[in-house]
């Protein structure tokens, strides 16, 4: 059987691309649900009815302006409650059972900051239900360094609270629950990973990110594995201690492996 691993970005691509596609075919449900604020751009069709379709930015206020009705307020409100409330209005001596169908032009309203270990950080707009894959997708996606750990800030109910995101557990374990919806005013910061080094027989020797979830066979793994020379077993491992060089001999594939170790893959002389 093959084997074959791939390194954590390649998880966290692949990962990030089927989410990509499932949303897709749910679009639509999220940006009903959607919640409308100022700075957004609604583009208003009325079925049969040219003269009023209309595109429109909502204000300050959180009104917007529709012929024939006038100011109507709308901020605060679901694009479906939104829609209900045009065609209320509508119906009310101007149109006989208007059809009317709203959508968001523009997101503007909710925004995000995304800092630390990706390749856009700054200011990020969230448009509509955004989960954590896809605003750092927004940001470019996880640099080299970036660790397997991400927190959250927000302040809910006039608190403030920070949550950990575990992106390892979530893009090799396939755990969506870590998976969480941004919501506007969020900081999410991606920490910088702790550096392991790999070398000897491997085929892609250098420093990897690790954390307290990284094991010898694991980043042989993403050093590209064996080489057709290496010894598979007699790996060592040295580790500094309390500043002294210590090497650990002879050590099994599921050994743990602690940051600014180095790990070291002998030849066969077989």
């Amino acid at each position: 059987m093959c084997n074959v691993k791939f390194p954590f970005q390649t998880y966290l691509f692949f990962a990030t691309f089927c989410l990509t596609i499932l949303l897709c075919f749910s679009t639509n449900s999220l940006a009903d649900n959607y919640i409308v604020g100022s700075g957004d751009v609604l583009k208003i069709d009325v079925y049969d009815h040219p003269d009023l379709q209309k595109t429109v930015r909502v204000s300050n206020d959180g009104s917007i302006v529709i012929p024939f009705i006038g100011l109507v307020h709308v901020g605060g409100m679901s694009l479906t409650e939104v829609t209900q409330k045009l065609t209320t209005l509508l119906a009310d001596g101007y149109i006989v059972n208007p059809q009317v169908n709203i959508f968001i032009e523009e997101f503007r309203s909710k925004k995000a900051v995304i800092l630390g270990q990706v390749y856009k950080p700054g200011i990020a707009e969230l448009r509509g239900a955004t989960t954590f894959l896809e605003i750092v997708s927004q940001a470019g996606g996880l640099k080299e360094g970036a660790g397997d750990t991400a927190t959250i800030k927000r302040t809910k109910d006039g608190k403030k609270e920070v949550l950990v995101v575990n992106i390892n557990s979530m893009v090799e374990g396939g755990d969506l629950s870590q998976n969480i919806l941004i919501q506007d005013g969020d900081t999410i910061y991606i920490s910088k990973g702790g550096m392991c080094y790999v070398t000897g027989e491997v085929k892609n020797p250098d420093a990897y990110t690790c954390d307290n979830e990284s094991t010898v066979l694991k980043l042989i793994a993403r050093a590209g594995g064996f080489t057709g020379k290496a010894s598979k077993s007699g790996i060592d491992i040295v580790r500094i201690v309390n500043g002294e060089k210590t090497i650990l001999k002879n050590v099994d594939h599921g050994t743990s492996v602690l940051a600014n170790d180095v790990v070291v893959v002998p030849e066969s002389f077989f």
